[in-house]
């Protein structure tokens, strides 16, 4: 009985594979019409990843300055079974037509597509030397029962140690160097935070009852040598520190208004704003949601509320030397 089972199994085996090769392909002949350029990659010097418009047929690609545009021999990747014109074998000369090359695509049924591919010279905007113009709180429980405040830390003195506070910050200078870029588009670097003739930094400790250490909130740049990385899709700038710990901001060139508008609610209907003059710029940090922060209602309306119980917002303002 055995040998009868093994031998119809077999048969059934056989059978199954000699359907499956006398299945016919249902793609075999079938020529594909597909022009289209999908991405399009280059040797060196690209910021993040070309951008492919199918609709208008162009690519658009982000290349550091400086980079050599005269010899470029690109990663094309066409539809399925096209061909490239220019080959991408072949290099070719950006510099000598606006920084445009024009490709056309052939489909394996002959049919073409012209196809515009544009390098656009890149430069880090955040790169320079600055020097710190102020540092500002916005702060406060229930800002829509007027609870809220945005000043700057050296208008409250009192607060603050009076050697090594907040003012200490003011004659420093910060420095951000370019070094390269992901493969995501993320420009990054190399920071310095030099201390200025004073040779001191901020020790951001608020000194009212009771006495408390917020460096955790304010503490957002290292001191002396760290890194930073700018993601361009999230819109932010993140330094990171000697011990690997980072603090995540945003880069605001002037001119830029950050507002909190409670002005259809609560009873003081007011609007709470800090402004970035034209020529100036500000490292802002959200402090919202921050581990120790939190409302507090029996402290509403005080300096301790304000920097230590529920602070909102962060700038570090700064004015470009070079």
């Amino acid at each position: 009985m055995k040998t009868i089972y093994s031998k119809c199994f077999t048969l059934l085996i056989i059978a199954a594979v000699g359907f499956t090769a006398c299945k016919k392909d249902p793609f075999d002949g079938v020529q594909t019409n597909e022009r289209s350029i999908e991405a399009y990659t280059l040797p060196e010097g690209q910021i993040g990843p070309a951008v492919v418009d199918q609709e208008g047929s162009s690519v658009t690609i982000k290349v550091l300055e400086g980079t050599d545009l005269t010899k470029v021999k690109a990663i094309v990747q066409a539809s399925y079974k096209a061909t490239v014109s220019p080959s991408p074998d072949q290099e070719v000369n950006f510099a000598a037509s606006n920084n445009k090359v024009v490709y056309t695509i052939t489909s394996e049924k002959g049919e073409t597509r012209e196809w515009t591919v544009e390098l656009v010279p890149f430069q880090e905007t955040i790169i320079g030397t600055y020097s710190v113009t102020d540092l500002v709180v916005y702060g406060g429980t229930g800002p829509e029962w007027g609870g809220g405040g945005v000043l700057k830390m050296t208008d409250k003195p009192w607060v603050w140690p009076a050697d090594g506070g907040p003012q200490a910050e003011l004659d420093n200078t910060l420095t951000m160097e370019f070094t390269g870029a992901t493969a995501e588009g993320n420009t990054y670097g190399k920071f310095v935070n030099s201390a200025g003739a004073d040779g001191k930094y901020a020790d951001f400790r608020f000194i009212g009852n009771p006495q408390t250490d917020v460096n955790k909130f304010y503490r957002v740049m290292p001191k002396g040598e760290g890194t930073w990385t700018r993601n361009y899709a999230e819109g932010t700038v993140t330094f990171t520190f000697e011990d690997g710990s980072t603090k995540v901001g945003y880069f605001r060139e002037g001119p830029y208004t950050y507002k909190d508008d409670y002005s259809s609610s609560g009873n003081m209907k007011d609007v709470y704003s800090k402004a970035v003059a034209a020529g100036n710029a500000s490292f802002e940090f959200n402090l919202v949601g921050a581990p120790g922060t939190a409302d507090d209602w029996g402290s509403i309306y005080n300096d301790i509320d304000k920097f230590v119980k529920r602070p909102r917002r962060f700038w570090v303002d700064v004015k470009r030397t070079n």
